[in-house]
């Protein structure tokens, strides 16, 4: 059984990404276009076009891993971004309903305590 240590911070690409990337080529978007560090220990979440593949690329604490997922029926549904967002940060348990075939904007979250920002 594959399980994953989720970090801190899982970021979703809101760009449709070309799924034939793999190390290399999925770290140089999270470089060049996320302005993201691809060995901080972030998760990092790739979609293709139609919506039916997913990559995701992380530090694994000795080197990089890819997980890949393509669905048989259906499509991933990334919650809506803002037209100039390159990326979207989740929390792992909003990543896991996206992994399970749950559109975000029909969930309804409970309110809970969010410590103030200090700005």
């Amino acid at each position: 059984m594959l399980s994953l240590a989720l970090p801190g911070r899982v970021f979703l690409c809101v760009t449709p990404t070309d799924m034939r990337k793999s190390f290399d080529g999925l770290s140089a978007v999270v470089r060049d276009h996320l302005k993201q560090d691809p060995l901080a220990g972030d998760l990092f979440v790739f979609r293709n076009r139609r919506g039916d593949r997913l990559k995701l690329l992380y530090w694994d604490e000795d080197g990089l891993a890819v997980w890949a997922k393509r669905l048989e029926q259906g499509t991933f549904q990334f919650p809506a971004a803002n037209a100039d967002a390159t990326a979207i940060e989740v929390k792992a348990t909003e990543l896991a309903l996206i992994l399970g075939g749950i559109e975000l904007a029909s969930v309804e979250h409970r309110k809970r305590y969010r410590r103030p920002s200090t700005s």
